[in-house]
């Protein structure tokens, strides 16, 4: 019955003294986590693990910035062609234009005090004709018609050239319009001009006065919209 106890009480010694501590170290850190490591938030201390972690993550999760002739278009795909539209040529006007244009712009300088002088004078023999009012009123109309055929002749040629400009605006064509409504009412003032200071008819002298105001209304207006509209 001493014999079997020997190895008995072995066994218990070899239980009571346990495995090293450095064994049981060793065997718990050579173990991975059986939970992934989750990506640290900005500054926080990371592992080696985890911060090897958190560059896959970001290498997969933008691969166009990591690569940039993913940028490029494949082969065999058209290239993207621009679609804004090309820019506009300067119209190039002519030396003539140029000429006809600044005596067309002096001429019209003179008009506008021709105006103002045969208005005056035109309501004057209106009210109190004479003679020498007449022989005024028509030399001040022969001239206010002068410079209207030379205003016509060089303003019709410029706009005839200037047609083809894409830049010409809406305010060139109102100008030219009300000047050659204008030009008409001068010429339908003058057929209807009476014969005397007095007039052949009744109503001769209150047509030709109400033609003609119409007419350097209109002759105005389009003379404003060139000088502050332009």
């Amino acid at each position: 019955m001493r014999l079997p106890a020997l190895p008995a009480a072995c066994l218990a010694v070899f239980l009571a003294a346990g495995v090293p501590a450095s064994a049981q170290v060793a065997i718990v850190t050579s173990e991975e986590p059986a939970v992934p490591l989750r990506v640290a938030p900005p500054g926080a201390a990371t592992t080696p693990v985890a911060a090897a972690a958190i560059g896959e993550a970001s290498e997969s999760v933008m691969p166009l910035l990591a690569d940039p002739s993913a940028l490029l278009p494949l082969a065999g795909q058209p290239t993207p062609v621009g679609t804004s539209p090309a820019p506009t040529l300067a119209f190039e006007y002519s030396e003539g234009y140029r000429q006809r244009a600044k005596i067309h712009k002096i001429a019209s300088f003179t008009t506008i005090p021709i105006f103002a002088t045969e208005a005056i004078l035109g309501q004057s023999l209106y009210s109190n004709p004479t003679e020498g009012k007449r022989s005024a009123h028509v030399a001040v109309s022969a001239v206010l018609g002068g410079l209207f055929a030379v205003n016509t002749f060089t303003g019709v040629w410029n706009l005839l050239e200037a047609r083809k400009d894409p830049h010409f605006g809406k305010k060139k064509w109102a100008h030219a319009l009300l000047m050659m409504g204008a030009d008409v009412g001068f010429l339908g003032a003058a057929a209807l001009a009476p014969e005397s200071e007095h007039g052949t008819y009744s109503d001769s002298r209150d047509a030709h006065r109400a033609v003609a105001i119409s007419a350097i209304a209109m002759a105005t207006t389009g003379y404003l919209i060139m000088l502050f509209g332009n």
